[in-house]
C-alpha cells in the first residue's frame, strides 16, 4: 500500500458529489456526459471533481474517440476500508450491549 497517497484518497472522498460519482461508477463505466447528467452543476465542474478522483487513483479514464469514460478503481479504497475496520470493534461492542439490554428487557 502506498501510504503517501492515502491523504489524497481521503480528501477525494470528502466531497459528497465525488462520493456520489463513485456510487454511479460502481454500476459500470460512464462517460463524462452521463455522469454530469446526474448533477446540478456544470460539466466543467463535474470534470474537475473527476480529476480529483483520477489524481487520487480512485477512477481510471479511457478516451474513446472524443469521449472520456471513467471506471471505478475500487482497490484504491483499501485505506478507507482499513481505517473503518479499526472502528468496527466499537460498533460491534455497542450493538452487542444493545442486544443484551433488549434481551434483558424482553425477559
Amino acid at each position: 500500500m502506498n501510504t503517501t497517497s492515502q491523504p489524497e484518497v481521503f480528501g477525494a472522498i470528502s466531497h459528497p458529489a465525488r462520493r456520489q460519482m463513485l456510487d454511479l461508477l460502481v454500476e459500470g463505466d460512464h462517460a463524462v456526459n452521463a455522469i454530469a447528467g446526474n448533477f446540478k452543476m456544470s460539466r466543467p465542474a463535474v470534470s474537475q471533481h473527476l480529476r480529483v478522483l483520477l489524481d487520487a487513483g480512485l477512477v481510471t479514464e479511457q478516451r474513446c474517440g472524443r469521449e472520456r469514460r471513467y471506471r471505478l478503481a475500487p482497490e484504491r479504497l483499501g485505506p478507507v476500508r482499513d481505517w473503518l475496520s479499526h472502528y468496527e470493534r466499537f460498533w460491534d461492542d455497542h450493538f452487542d450491549r444493545l442486544a443484551r439490554h433488549l434481551n434483558k428487557d424482553a425477559e
